[in-house]
């Protein structure tokens, strides 16, 4: 889980979640055909999207504070990846 005050990040056993201004989109596992993460060019953001399998892009963006908290997440994101997605 990644949060800041306006947006948040959750990948779980059932997917991928993004929250943006108090809008969320969900994409479970079955629809989504990759995940991709990086950092801002700034290094101070987690940037992530999503393809779902239709083709559709979509991506969130959350501010890392402190800064190191990025690597925290990155750790963390590999795990989870490689766990639920572990060919993309």
């Amino acid at each position: 889980m990644a949060v800041d005050r306006h947006s948040s990040i959750v990948v779980d056993a059932e997917g991928v979640s993004f929250e943006i201004n108090d809008v969320t989109a969900e994409f479970p596992w079955p629809e989504v055909r990759s995940v991709h993460y990086k950092a801002s060019p700034s290094g101070k953001h987690l940037m992530m999207g999503v393809i779902h399998l239709d083709g559709r892009f979509y991506e969130c963006v959350v501010e890392a504070k402190p800064r190191t908290k990025l690597g925290e997440w990155f750790a963390q994101l590999q795990a989870v990846l490689g766990f639920y997605r572990p060919m993309g």
